[in-house]
């Protein structure tokens, strides 16, 4: 091994003693010169950062960083350009994959529509929609669908267990589920709905992605482009 992979190692462990481990990892991103960009974790701050050196990666960092905030309605660490964190203090390590996902794949300026949350579904003529409940403590969601089909109850349930896998989300009612935390996050509940109605396709592509980040976290992740 040359002096300069060498250095580079020790360079790279001591990033990641700075900024924790990896929790998921984006292989190339097709709006900033197919770097690879990952998601760390440490003490409760998520860090997102990337080994490459192009020119201008920290004003992109920034600017994903600044995604996830609008999108996952996250909160920016005070003083940095790539840090953030969950408001309610607990870290969502599933929903916040996907968050990190739409936030470098995604063309920059994309929004959650400002309308309610709902969409149709994937697999009957139902119209879903998730709509916010609060006792004065805690908050939840309920799941309902609109449109004449057969086994609309068991359709409705089948959403709810998708919300429960990909939104690491607790079921409190036959078509209800709350964050662990019980706070509402608005933000991860429009991301992971398009997931929740198809969930044998989202399974799929989630393989995909596991066997790529492995075949590239070793070279992508780590090696500066």
């Amino acid at each position: 091994m040359t002096q300069s992979a060498i250095a580079q190692r020790g360079q790279v462990a001591r990033k990641l003693q700075e900024i924790g481990s990896c929790i998921e990892l984006v292989p190339m991103d097709p709006n900033f010169n197919n770097v690879s960009v990952g998601l760390y974790i440490k003490e409760g701050v998520l860090t997102v950062w990337s080994f490459s050196r192009a020119d201008g990666i920290a004003d992109r960092l920034r600017a994903i960083r600044d995604q996830m905030v609008k999108l996952g309605d996250l909160v920016p660490v005070e003083d940095t350009d790539n840090q953030l964190l969950f408001p309610c203090g607990v870290i969502h390590e599933r929903p916040v994959k996907f968050l990190l996902t739409q936030a470098v794949t995604k063309s920059p300026d994309f929004a959650h529509p400002e309308t309610p949350m709902t969409i149709k579904d994937s697999k009957s003529a139902l119209i879903l929609t998730v709509t916010g409940i609060s006792n004065g403590t805690e908050y939840a969601y309920r799941v309902s669908g609109e449109g004449e089909v057969r086994n609309a109850a068991l359709r409705l349930r089948m959403i709810v267990a998708g919300f429960v896998r990909y939104g690491e989300m607790d079921k409190v009612g036959d078509t209800e589920v709350a964050f662990p935390c019980r706070q509402r996050h608005d933000g991860l509940v429009r991301l992971l709905l398009p997931y929740s109605r198809n969930i044998s396709a989202v399974e799929s592509m989630l393989e995909a992605e596991a066997t790529r980040g492995q075949m590239t976290t070793s070279t992508l992740g780590f090696s500066p482009l």
